[in-house]
């Protein structure tokens, strides 16, 4: 028995069926790729540039990095490295790859304000074992965090007011938004909308 598979030899053969489970994954994947677009399209500002940049400043190892990561319809892989080496997890130096998705909401969230200035960086990534300690010493940390996963920042902007900027992430509606004034950041991340 054959599978209708998408070839022309496949589909000129008259004793070839459609085999349910592959019909079944381009539903999928469709329903899948309207749901993304959906879920991004506040991100569009962010796509039509023709060069996408960040500023980051991690606190905790005073490391920089002010460079594209995106230009001419590519990633760049060699920046995505310096930025996952800069977002590492400080506590045992792990250094994870982030989600490109992440640094694209962060992009969007720096135009949405208006801002040019630098973030900085209270959390990138987080070690599976960092994460723990850190959840056994407080509430506010999940156990299954997006930290985990290289899908979320806790973050503050030079020259935004932080309820600005928590009011500004929220518009996008690309991800989870948290509210920390009293630790003076808020978190993002790629995962779905929510907020705390």
């Amino acid at each position: 028995m054959r599978y209708l598979r998408g070839s022309s030899e496949a589909m000129s053969d008259q004793n070839s069926i459609i085999n349910p489970i592959d019909v079944s994954r381009r539903r999928l994947l469709k329903a899948s790729l309207a749901g993304s677009v959906l879920a991004v399209a506040p991100l569009s500002s962010v796509w039509a540039a023709n060069e996408r940049s960040l500023s980051l400043y991690n606190l905790h190892t005073g490391e920089r990095i002010n460079q594209p990561y995106w230009m001419a319809g590519n990633y760049l892989p060699e920046s995505l490295s310096a930025i996952n080496n800069v977002l590492r997890d400080h506590r045992s130096g792990e250094v994870y790859p982030m989600d490109p998705g992440l640094l694209d909401l962060l992009s969007a969230l720096q135009q949405r304000v208006g801002s040019r200035h630098g973030y900085e960086v209270i959390s990138g990534y987080r070690s599976p074992k960092t994460n723990a300690m850190l959840s056994s010493k407080s509430k506010g940390v999940a156990k299954r965090s997006y930290h985990m996963q290289g899908k979320a920042i806790d973050i503050r902007l030079n020259g935004c007011d932080l309820k600005q900027l928590h009011k500004a992430a929220l518009s996008l509606k690309a991800g989870g938004v948290g509210y920390y004034p009293s630790s003076d950041f808020i978190h993002v991340d790629t995962g779905r909308v929510r907020r705390w």
